[in-house]
């Protein structure tokens, strides 16, 4: 796995995020959900989703959405899938960094910006790691996200 993403990321949050995802790995291309116990995480609960990820045909599922996320976005997406994200155009995005992260086995970084429809103006970052049941086949995705206030 390249280092390439640790070096991207800004927030010391999701840097450690990534440490931890990658020494879970022990040995494995990926950690399992249940490497991780949510009391040593306590530094990112309240930024941390969990998406189940379902096949034939893709799709991408909130197990569980951070509370930082429903407090910046209005809603809380928990139980819902990404297919009925109202606005397309992030629906989009969020789809296709979820499907590299499942298709390449390995954490995928971002940072966006824009804007809400109240006009309201957003930046964050966000860290996408793979999970894995049996260390192979990506069953879950780990998100973090650190919002920037403008």
């Amino acid at each position: 796995m390249s280092d390439d993403v640790g070096i991207l990321i800004k927030s010391a949050p999701l840097r450690r995020l990534y440490r931890d995802w990658d020494a879970r790995r022990a040995g494995r291309r990926v950690p399992a959900r249940a490497d991780f116990d949510p009391v040593e995480m306590k530094y990112i609960l309240g930024q941390l989703s969990l998406i189940d990820v379902a096949r034939d045909p893709l799709r991408f599922i909130f197990r569980l959405h951070a509370t930082g996320n429903a407090r910046h976005l209005g809603v809380d997406r928990t139980g819902k899938d990404l297919a009925f994200m109202p606005n397309p155009d992030v629906r989009e995005h969020v789809r296709a960094h979820y499907e590299l992260a499942v298709a390449s086995r390995e954490p995928v970084v971002q940072h966006r910006g824009g804007s809400f429809a109240d006009g309201r103006e957003w930046d964050y970052e966000v860290l996408v790691l793979p999970l894995a049941s049996d260390g192979e086949t990506i069953d879950m995705l780990m998100s973090g996200v650190i919002w920037n206030e403008r």
